[in-house]
């Protein structure tokens, strides 16, 4: 009896897709004439990415501006929790033991 695979869904398609790209994406930089041909892409597609972030930018900044200062207290509040200075003496001070033993035997 044959093995059954289900379909993929379209993110499944769609994660596949970006990874193929991304792996690929270092090997079609090192084709000959890759530069002159992305550069060609860039002027062609850049004025529309342009307006579609500029659509976008204005809200994402007032979401970012209204978020900030609870973020940042939050952040505050988690580093004064943490006892980051007392960690990195221990490690500094392990790390050092270490060397020692190393360097007698």
């Amino acid at each position: 009896m044959p093995i059954r695979i289900p379909k993929a869904r379209r993110s499944e398609v769609a994660t596949f897709g970006l990874a193929g790209v991304a792996g690929f994406a270092p090997f079609y930089m090192m084709l000959p004439g890759a530069e002159e041909r992305m550069a060609s892409q860039t002027a062609r597609w850049a004025p529309r990415w342009e307006r579609n972030i500029s659509y976008f930018a204005p809200p994402a900044q007032r979401i970012a501006q209204r978020v900030e200062p609870r973020v940042e207290k939050t952040v505050k509040r988690i580093d004064d929790r943490l006892p980051l200075e007392k960690m990195a003496k221990n490690m500094d001070r392990r790390i050092k033991y270490g060397i020692d033993k190393m360097s007698k035997h």
